[in-house]
């Protein structure tokens, strides 16, 4: 009798959308924020060494993308969790609060920063108020962490183009695109419905929006 493989076939969209999910986490988006910045407006830097801006990004890094993730690895080891994807709204807590501090240290820490964008305070004072939105909505549904930040990340560049009074057409339009497949990708993973990404990516927004008018 010929043998059937039972194995199923490669499906690229899923794996399209995985690729986006990971390297569009919502941990990473900070820092490739700072290196946006660092790239547009390089003159904002031009009071820190060399020595020194190389410690900032480390330190943004660090903050707020390796220390919130190995606090879910860690969760997940001693086994408060059942997985690092964080599939459930219980499981989302505990990594909430955590990710929380760091990110108002890392705020806490751009106030006293004089050799940097001010503006970089008020993205992280916005990311800061969209994990204590994150937490307060998980309450009631899973809202999309990956939306929250591709639509803080959007709404940031927005909020740089008038801040500096200077056309970002493009980064906002490729920002805006990245949005688009970012959240198709979570719907096609079925990690969330429409709605919960929907309310992520304006909450993202609304945040970063909050963080300039209140840091401003």
């Amino acid at each position: 009798m010929e043998n059937v493989s039972t194995r199923q076939p490669l499906n690229f969209s899923t794996v399209f959308a995985k690729v986006i999910s990971y390297i569009f986490h919502p941990l990473f988006l900070p820092t490739y924020i700072f290196f946006w910045v660092l790239l547009r407006f390089p003159f904002e830097f031009a009071g820190i060494t060399p020595l020194a801006l190389f410690a900032r990004k480390i330190t943004v890094f660090w903050m707020t993308a390796f220390f919130p993730a190995f606090a879910v690895f860690l969760l997940w080891r001693l086994k408060f969790i059942n997985n690092i994807f964080l599939k459930t709204q219980k499981e989302r807590i505990v990594p909430y609060i955590i990710t929380m501090i760091f990110y108002w240290w890392m705020w806490y820490l751009s106030r006293n920063f004089t050799d940097q964008p001010i503006i970089l305070k008020f993205f992280f004072f916005g990311i800061f108020l969209a994990t204590v939105v994150g937490l307060v909505v998980n309450s009631f549904f899973k809202i999309s962490m990956h939306a929250m930040g591709i639509g803080g990340a959007l709404g940031f560049i927005i909020i740089s183009s008038f801040y500096y009074q200077t056309y970002l057409g493009a980064d906002i339009a490729i920002v805006l695109l990245l949005a688009g497949l970012v959240c198709t990708a979570r719907l096609l993973l079925s990690h969330h419905n429409s709605f919960q990404v929907y309310a992520g990516l304006i909450a993202g927004i609304v945040c970063q929006l909050i963080g300039y008018w209140v840091g401003s």
